[in-house]
Parts: structure tokens; sequence; C-alpha cells
């Protein structure tokens, strides 16, 4: 394949910030509406193939960074020449898909490719549970062949390569004795059947592209970057298969209040100088709304309040982590002249028993401050 001078974001109908679902989501739309199988335009083959060079740049960390600084011309001097795949029928574009062994029929492993998806849900949501839909891209069996990949009514016989067999067998003798080598058939592709009349709703492949939503079930306490294992809703397996699972990954929004660590939760609670002074009664935020803290008088800066069994849940356990409170004291920034008057008529009465030390020495109260 020639390299194109065309701008790859600018082919795919991306933006440079665009992330990797982005373009893989883009790429699929464009080889779907680009693929000489099914486009009917005079030039779709040749702006297919600069579709599929984008992709292959773009969806590359290593190449997209060096296409991002040096465009076309570091790619060139960085070595880079794109791939030489042919793409002749859908056959193959499933294959960019959903890797080779969809294409393949996963006959190694005997069931569909799985899927991977995303779902973002609040701190609160992980700690109580939740539902939510969720949307993703799935290859099922297509219904007017029933998966075979033939139209129906025509023959499907057995591969006269391998005999049906979907492997060539290659035996070598050497001193050391026999090798026998192993690749699959390329007759066939490996499905050891030659179909002489391809369906035309799913053009030969036996599984077409629907999208789907399913309601997935999110367990109290799940943490960020989890992933929900869903079996039986991938990829349809080949010739009737098992299918493949979805696999679903957890994120967690950052919450403006709480701050997670495992399965301990921490926030901080702002007081007046007077507040901590005199002692008062405080709202905090917890993962069950907000709650009243009483403060002792003499709260000193940086004290810390253990609200215990009020963090997240123990994920596929029992009981839940604390909530650690951070008490901050604010200092007046801006004192007018009858302020400053009794700030400084109360510095004039304070005494040593005033300002007297708590227990623990400064080595405690750093290492507590820490904490």
């Amino acid at each position: 394949m020639a390299t194109t001078d065309r701008d790859y974001y600018e082919l795919l109908g991306v933006g440079r910030d665009a992330d990797d679902t982005e373009i893989k989501r883009a790429f699929r739309r464009l080889a779907r509406e680009l693929h000489p199988d099914v486009s009917e335009e005079p030039d779709a083959q040749e702006r297919f193939r600069e579709v599929v060079e984008a992709y292959e740049v773009l969806s590359k960390t290593e190449t997209r960074e060096l296409y991002d600084r040096y465009g076309h011309a570091g790619l060139r001097s960085g070595g880079f020449r794109p791939g030489h795949a042919d793409f002749g029928n859908l056959a193959d574009l499933f294959s960019v898909f959903f890797g080779d062994d969809f294409l393949l029929g996963n006959r190694g492993r005997g069931r569909g490719a799985d899927v991977a998806a995303a779902v973002e849900i609040d701190l609160v949501e992980a700690a109580r549970g939740t539902t939510r839909d969720v949307p993703f891209e799935v290859a099922v069996e297509c219904g007017r062949c029933g998966g075979n990949g033939a139209e129906p009514g025509t023959p499907i016989t057995a591969c006269p390569t391998c005999n049906g067999a979907g492997r060539l067998q290659q035996v070598t003798r050497s001193v050391f004795g026999e090798f026998v080598r192993t690749q699959t058939c390329p007759g066939c592709a490996g499905s050891g059947r030659i179909v002489e009349k391809p369906c035309r709703e799913c053009r030969g492949a036996g599984r077409v592209v629907e999208e789907r939503k399913l309601g997935v079930e999110i367990p109290p306490g799940i943490h960020h970057g989890q992933r929900i294992r869903l079996s039986g809703e991938g990829h349809a397996g080949p010739l009737g298969a098992e299918a493949g699972n979805l696999y679903v990954e957890v994120r967690i929004r950052p919450d403006d209040r709480l701050v997670r660590e495992g399965d301990d939760v921490y926030t901080t609670v702002d007081v007046t100088l007077t507040q901590a002074a005199l002692g008062a009664t405080v709202s905090v935020p917890t993962l069950d709304g907000e709650e009243e803290l009483e403060l002792q008088a003499g709260t000193q800066p940086g004290h810390v309040v253990l609200l215990r069994g009020r963090g997240m849940p123990v994920l596929q356990g029992f009981g839940r982590g604390d909530e650690h409170v951070l008490v901050n004291v604010l200092v007046p920034r801006r004192l007018n002249d009858e302020q400053r008057r009794l700030l400084r008529e109360f510095e004039e009465h304070v005494d040593d028993e005033t300002y007297a030390k708590g227990d623990g020495g400064l080595f405690d109260k750093l290492k507590s401050a820490f904490r």
C-alpha cells in the first residue's frame, strides 16, 4: 500500500485530541461505508486503503506520537511502512474489528471473541451499588444463513486442500527426528469448508455487527478500573460455538467532597478560629449524606476525627471502611479596626494555661498529621 500524504485525523474525521475509542469508532464507520464489497463509488478501494493506513498509524501509541510530532516525514524516517493487508471482502473487515481468531473460527479456543466496554459512575453509586445500561457493538449470528456464511439453499463442501481439517501439516525429517509443522489452510482460511455462494446479508462472514445495550449490575464497593465479566455476551462463536464474554470496565468519577483510599474515605471540614476554640457542631459530607459532627472546645488544626463504618463497603465481603475527617482551622485574613481591637484585648488576657499543650510530643503530632 502506498502511503498517503493526507492528514490522518482528517481522513478519519476526528480531532487531534481524539481518544482510542473515538478513533476505533470512526474507523469502523468509514470501513463499512468504503469497503469495496459494499460501496459503489469508483474510488472506494483507494479511499478504503487510506482509512486503513490512517487507523494503522493512529491506533498505535508509538506511531501516533511520531506522527503528531513530525508528521509523515517523521514516520518515514522512523522506518514506518503501512501494511499490505488485502481487504478483499467483509470477512477480512471482521478480522480488523475482532482479531484473527474471529475470522479463523476461533478453532483453538472454541468460542467467539470477547468484547470490552466501559461505564462511568459516581463514588456514591460505587458505595451503594447500581445498575447501568451499557451500549456496545457485538457480532451476532447472521439470521439469514444461520451462521454458516452460505446463501440459503446453496451447497457447502469440504475444502479439497485440507480435506475439511482446516489445517495443513508438513513433516520434515532430520538427524534429530521428525518435525511436524502445522499451519492454517490457505484454501479455506482454517474453516475446513468452501462456500460456493456467500450469504448476501453477511457476505460470507456468518456474523453481522449489531448495536446492543445491556443492563449491568455494579456491586457495592467496586474499585476504579475493575472489570465485570458477563459470560456469553461477547461475539458469536463460529458455526454455533459458544459466544465470547463481555468485560465492562467500571470507572469512578472523582468526588468533589470525598477521596477514596482502599475502603476508607477522606474529607476535610473548615471551621473558624472561634469555632475551634469554643467547640461547635458542623456538617460534614459522608457517603450516606450530610452528617452533624460535634467538635470539642480547643480542637486543633490538623485534628482528624474518625467516623467508624462510614467508608466504602468491602467488595464481596462484610463491613465497611472508615471515614477520616481532617479539621482545617481558618485564620482570619481581613480584619476591621474593631475586630483587631478585640483580638488585642483577648491577647492581653492570655496566660500560659490558655495555650496549654495537649498530650503527646512533637513526634506524635507529626506522625498523626502525616497519617
